[in-house]
């Protein structure tokens, strides 16, 4: 099987354009029991700070699975495909609460999904330290 290897902080062009692109997404997390738990999520892609974000409700269970890895992290991924294009960032997840943090995700997700999500208390980002990206922008 090929590899197509990606600097998760310094992609080529083509790759990065698709993640500007506005692309539904999966998140995929571990439950406990280590099965995979994957969901439709919307993601945003941070090369500079080498982190990709989502935005989410903190009951939510992906949430619960980030947060039960503890403080080193939860390995994740998140994915997304349109026809022979497709990208994969993975890495260690942290869930924050802090307003600025949650701020910044919300207006990079307006930015890449063309509306602001409407408010709500309860909202955190997911943030992902990304160490491996792949696939074919």
């Amino acid at each position: 099987m090929a590899a197509y290897p990606q600097d998760p902080g310094a992609p080529d062009a083509p790759y990065l354009t698709f993640w500007q692109e506005r692309h539904l997404c999966t998140l995929t997390t571990l439950r406990p029991d280590l099965t995979p738990h994957v969901v439709p999520v919307g993601v945003t892609y941070d090369p500079e700070a080498r982190l990709a974000r989502v935005i989410t409700n903190k009951s939510s269970a992906k949430v619960g699975h980030v947060r039960a890895a503890g403080p080193d992290g939860a390995r994740v991924a998140v994915c997304q495909v349109d026809g022979r294009r497709w990208a994969t960032l993975e890495g260690l997840a942290h869930v924050h609460d802090a307003p600025e943090r949650v701020a910044e995700a919300v207006r990079r997700y307006a930015q890449r999904y063309g509306r602001t999500p409407r408010p709500n208390p309860d909202r955190v980002v997911i943030e992902i330290e990304l160490m491996r990206a792949m696939g074919q922008g």
